[in-house]
């Protein structure tokens, strides 16, 4: 499937909640929930709280039951709203399951729920720690409906009323995640430096820190982190989640497929988990463990959330008809706060690829509208879940770059020599060089593509990578993903460059006003006036410029 997908789908708006640490240090067996929760294993969690009902139907009992359905990577509301009317049923002033509602509200995107927890705060008199502590819980699950300042606010105050008796780490760690939603790193990082003197397993704090390094994009900083965690406790299953996005990022893609596998190791089987690791396995572009994942899970979760993945995957696939009917599956049944500029972008690719193959006239261009008009959508809202332009070109011409399709173009020993440097390590720059050069050598056009682009995901201020994407992609034959190509390399050249990249930057201006005079003749003559300016003796623009200009 396309490398085009590569870094940009792990921002895939999938919707999952933001699984931050809960914890309330009482009776062994609830902290053996909270532990279970923080390790992302639910499914044990909800067994722990259940026995706990069994044993004694309590208000707060039900509460930590209902707030593990919010915790998990994608929420079941449906049962958290059962669990939290059952606490109330026991206790019809229950402060906790009263603000457990109120989240179920804020997680569905009704931000009148922040008013109902303050109500609810201002109801308890700020005298119960664990009620202040919950409510600012509430407001920092769900990053996109969240009010960090209030939570801040109360979390400061649990803080305080907790000091006689010792403040529990997890009231810190949670003061950072709130930091963090404000994109105040250095305060996050000073909560989360609290946490970890009073914190039993330091691999929980550890892992914030890295990912929190990872966010801020300090990756060295972010890899001792994460080491640091997985050395004090090498069973933390999200050290390795962390882990994984860390080798996404740096394309190592064999390290990734590790750490996941590492990760379902340490974490459970609960359904909702292994939809995460799914969705992992796809960001990662292991198209078929992620098929396996969800296919072993897909009859057990009721969340309409799987239909969604299944339609990332089909696209992956390019089978255009089956994503469309997830899709619509998907938008038919989620709640229409959970549908996001993304997903219509993907109706308007899927669009474009049923477009490809329609015969009937009328229906190829309702197909094309559709798609236009709903790529509009994530552009408008500079969503960047997938490159939208690139993704059509590569429509257009006939699919997207695979490493299957590069493996069946020709090859000889000096590359097959320099795959095996790069898979050993991705980073080495000028083994990516060497080895996208001899793809080129060798006429694999699909292999210089897909090598030249792991070249700007590494380097991506490279002005050179991507004059090369947009020379692989003409030969290949797709003019639509050269001219885009070809556009970044102008962009990204710098006023201190320009003159050792003039030869160059004449040919791309050249190539794109070739390649757009026939549907945009304002942009032909600005462009090959530009590549004229640049060098007034190179023949080809001449002659565009005198047979545009008649």
């Amino acid at each position: 499937m396309k490398d085009i997908m590569n870094m940009n789908v792990k921002k895939i708006a999938f919707g999952a909640a933001v699984v931050f640490f809960t914890g309330f240090a009482s009776a062994q067996t609830l902290q053996d929930g909270i532990n279970s929760i923080d390790s992302d294993k639910f499914a044990q969690a909800k067994t722990n709280f259940t026995a706990m009902i069994a044993k004694e139907p309590t208000a707060e009992n039900y509460f930590y039951l209902g707030n593990t359905f919010l915790k998990q990577g994608e929420p079941d509301y449906a049962k958290a709203i059962e669990s939290f009317n059952k606490g109330l049923a026991a206790d019809s002033k229950s402060y906790l399951n009263k603000i457990g509602l109120a989240a179920v509200k804020l997680g569905k995107g009704d931000k009148s729920a922040i008013a109902e927890i303050q109500k609810v705060v201002t109801d308890s008199r700020e005298k119960d720690a664990e009620v202040l502590f919950r409510a600012a819980e509430a407001l920092t699950i769900f990053e996109k409906n969240s009010s960090p300042d209030l939570a801040i606010q109360f979390l400061n105050k649990a803080i305080e009323k907790a000091q006689k008796k010792g403040v529990p780490a997890y009231y810190y760690y949670t003061l950072g995640d709130a930091y963090r939603l404000k994109r105040i790193p250095g305060d996050a990082m000073s909560a989360y430096d609290k946490a970890l003197p009073l914190a039993k397993n330091k691999a929980s704090v550890y892992t914030r820190m890295g990912t929190l390094w990872m966010a801020a994009q300090l990756w060295k900083n972010a890899k001792e982190s994460i080491d640091k965690a997985i050395a004090v406790d090498a069973t933390y299953a999200p050290a390795y989640k962390a882990l994984a996005g860390y080798d996404i990022r740096y394309q190592q893609n064999a390290k990734a497929t590790q750490d996941l596998i590492n990760y379902t190791k340490y974490a459970d089987e609960d359904p909702y988990t292994q939809l995460e690791i799914s969705k992992l396995y796809f960001t990662n572009e292991d198209y078929t463990n992620s098929k396996a994942v969800l296919d072993k899970i897909f009859d057990k979760i009721e969340d309409p959330i799987k239909f969604k993945l299944r339609a990332y995957q089909s696209y992956a696939d390019g089978n255009y008809a089956d994503a469309k009917q997830n899709m619509d599956t998907f938008v038919s049944q989620a709640e229409k706060t959970r549908i996001q500029p993304a997903d219509q972008g993907l109706q308007g690719l899927i669009a474009a690829g049923l477009a490809k193959t329609e015969t009937d006239a009328a229906k190829k261009t309702a197909l094309m509208t559709e798609s236009q008009q709903k790529i509009a959508i994530a552009k408008a809202a500079k969503d960047e879940t997938m490159k939208w332009d690139l993704e059509l070109a590569n429509i257009a011409g006939g699919g997207g770059t695979s490493q299957a399709e590069v493996d069946k173009g020709p090859t000889n020993p000096a590359i097959e020599a320099l795959k095996k440097q790069v898979a050993a390590n991705s980073q080495d720059s000028d083994a990516l060089f060497k080895l996208a050069t001899a793809y080129q050598e060798a006429k694999n056009w699909n292999g210089a593509i897909l090598t030249w682009q792991k070249m700007s995901v590494l380097l991506p201020d490279w002005a050179p990578a991507y004059y090369s994407q947009g020379y692989s992609y003409q030969q290949a034959g797709n003019n639509d993903a050269a001219k885009i190509a070809y556009e970044k390399f102008i962009s990204t050249v710098k006023p201190a460059d320009m003159e050792a990249n003039k030869q160059t930057l004449a040919y791309a201006y050249f190539a794109v006003a070739y390649m757009s005079k026939d549907a945009d003749l304002a942009k032909a003559k600005d462009y090959v006036a530009k590549s004229l300016q640049l060098d007034p003796t190179y023949q080809d623009a001449v002659k565009l410029n005198a047979e545009i200009n008649k």
